[in-house]
């Protein structure tokens, strides 16, 4: 378990079987801040290198999980402890590293023989991870490209990632220089149906028109496909800015010192435009997977850094319209892949360490056999935040699950099948704009062919259409005729995203709160599990007033039932 501050309160044992559950300790990395009060005027904030000015009455630790500990120090003797203890984590925190932590696991749990054991998932840290995924997904027309082992194409991209098989390394190396910092467009997900989600950044609109390279631009966007939509991530969501204000705000409210009084709470929730934000990025992750899995071919997202949009609505997508996605080892994976391999900031995100993006890239050294530990060196590179196996024990594990999970459900009964045939391929190469809902046809992918005047306008160069106050999932035409209306395929799921619909997840923000989760069912996964059970042994009480007509339906009395069906036979 990676290094962590515990403590214990007089009277209070720490249950060793259950340490997930513990409001108490923080893991070091978990801890956002940190600061030292005396009196009522005296507060620190503690920095890695700095020295306390006075010695401490309590200290305040607040979690980046929305936790707010206040640890006081009893009068009488407990002075020095009282520094030495806040020092103590002051200096843990200065000197853990993602090494140390993995060091310590490699010596007390993994021993000195665990070099050759493989992680619980493909860390996409190889081309056989990336080939491997590439066969799972069944991408026939596309290929791992090695052009940048050596991370002299672009510094925050991994060493593989996916290209058509048509395009030379060569080419990919030239048309990668079109996009901003040489985040060229790759494969993110196949759909099993035929269609590709790509992801690239941003254009360089001062590059040359004429130059042979832009064919293989356009070539890398179509992804061997006619049609094409080209998606604007940046286009009705928030800004970085943006993001990192209302989380804040949301903070600020859900913490137990929030001045906001109960009447108004609701209204300074709505206005931190967190729940806003959410409803916004489901929505456009709603309708992007409406075209990659029963519109389109080729959907690509645009986002000038590609780090943060397009992370997040790619990862939605797959999560909405692959089943595999929403299993735990499915999870893990697309996280590995489109945020860690992907190159996101981490440190520089919500209230990071404040280090620029251009420290926080993927890698930025190439070195003979990376994938070997250094000589003398008994850390395991292999290890991940995955190996669960190192941190908790069977019993904890469990927790992670769901216990509502059905077997027939799971993956292996959602095979690939054929495009439907409602997909009529279009005219050659049609190209298409998805902004604000609604579709506009251009007459090109990139905004430098035969538009001098767009040479001069920012990475929002796309125009604007009317927006749609429908989402693309709700209209029913809309689309350009030769797609056709279409059902929803087997496997997707299209969540709600009106105003009453999206709430506030209060077991994640009002950790700080306990007063308001009074009265909140299942703490744990356990007690679902628990409560899941309770109901279901009163439907079988109440099965008696069920209609005859219900009666001949033949049901499975362990079946899990929906909350509607449950709902229904209770009235």
């Amino acid at each position: 378990m990676p290094p962590r501050v515990t403590f214990q309160p007089c009277g209070w044992q720490r249950d060793q079987d259950t340490p997930l559950s513990s409001e108490y300790d923080f893991a070091l990395a978990n801890i956002g801040r940190l600061e030292a009060v005396s009196g009522l005027s005296r507060v620190q904030l503690l920095r890695p290198g700095s020295l306390l000015k006075f010695i401490p009455e309590e200290i305040l630790i607040h979690g980046r999980d929305f936790r707010l500990l206040r640890v006081a120090f009893e009068a009488g003797g407990l002075e020095p402890q009282a520094f030495q203890v806040t020092m103590a984590i002051v200096q843990a925190r200065a000197h853990s590293s993602q090494a140390q932590q993995y060091l310590g696991i490699t010596l007390s749990k993994a021993g000195q023989g665990s070099g050759s054991r493989k992680p619980p998932i493909p860390l996409m840290e190889t081309a056989e991870d990336w080939e491997t995924e590439r066969k799972k997904q069944g991408a026939r027309g596309w290929r791992v490209s090695t052009v940048n082992e050596r991370f002299d194409v672009a510094t925050s991209l991994p060493r593989y990632f996916w290209v058509p098989n048509r395009i030379l390394d060569s080419e990919i190396r030239r048309a990668f220089g079109h996009f901003h910092q040489g985040r060229g467009p790759r494969l993110s997900w196949h759909h099993p149906g035929g269609s590709d989600l790509l992801r690239c950044g941003g254009f360089y609109t001062a590059s040359d028109p004429n130059k042979e390279d832009i064919r293989a631009v356009e070539s890398m966007l179509q992804a061997g496909h006619s049609d094409v939509v080209l998606v604007d991530s940046m286009d009705e969501l928030p800004s970085l800015a943006d993001v990192q204000l209302a989380h804040l705000r949301l903070r600020a409210l859900c913490l137990p010192d929030s001045s906001v009084a109960d009447d108004k709470w609701l209204s300074a929730l709505e206005g931190t435009r967190w729940l806003d934000y959410v409803r916004a990025c489901l929505r456009k992750a709603s309708d992007i997977s409406v075209l990659v899995t029963s519109r389109v071919r080729s959907v690509i997202l645009q986002e000038r850094g590609d780090r943060d949009l397009n992370g997040l609505l790619s990862s939605l997508v797959q999560l909405l319209s692959a089943p595999e996605a929403r299993t735990l080892f499915g999870f893990q994976s697309l996280v590995q892949r489109e945020w860690v391999a992907a190159g996101h900031p981490f440190l520089t995100r919500l209230g990071g360490t404040g280090a620029s993006e251009e420290l926080n890239s993927y890698t930025q050294v190439y070195t003979a056999g990376y994938s070997q530990p250094p000589a003398g060196n008994s850390f395991n590179p292999q290890l991940s935040v995955w190996d669960w196996d190192l941190r908790y024990n069977s019993a904890q594990i469990l927790q992670f699950q769901n216990p509502g999970y059905e077997l027939e459900h799971c993956p292996d009964s959602w095979l690939p099948r054929p495009q439907p045939s409602f997909l009529v391929p279009g005219p050659p190469s049609s190209v298409w704009l998805f902004s604000r809902g609604a579709l506009t046809p251009l007459n090109q992918l990139c905004p430098w062919r035969d538009s001098p005047s767009l040479l001069a306008v920012s990475s929002r160069w796309l125009p604007r259409p009317a927006v749609s106050s429908e989402s693309l999932a709700d209209q029913e035409w809309g689309l350009p005729s030769h797609w056709g209306a279409c059902p929803l395929p087997p496997g997707l799921l299209l969540p709600g995203y009106l105003g009453p619909q999206i709430r506030l997840w209060r077991r994640c923000y009002l950790r700080g709160r306990p007063d308001v989760q009074t009265g909140l069912s299942a703490p744990i996964i356990s007690g679902l599990q628990d409560e899941l059970s309770h109901l279901q042994e009163l439907l079988r009480k109440w099965t008696p007033r069920i209609s005859p007509e219900d009666h001949s339906k033949k049901r499975d009395p362990n079946t899990i039932l929906n909350p509607m069906e449950i709902a229904g036979i209770l009235k």
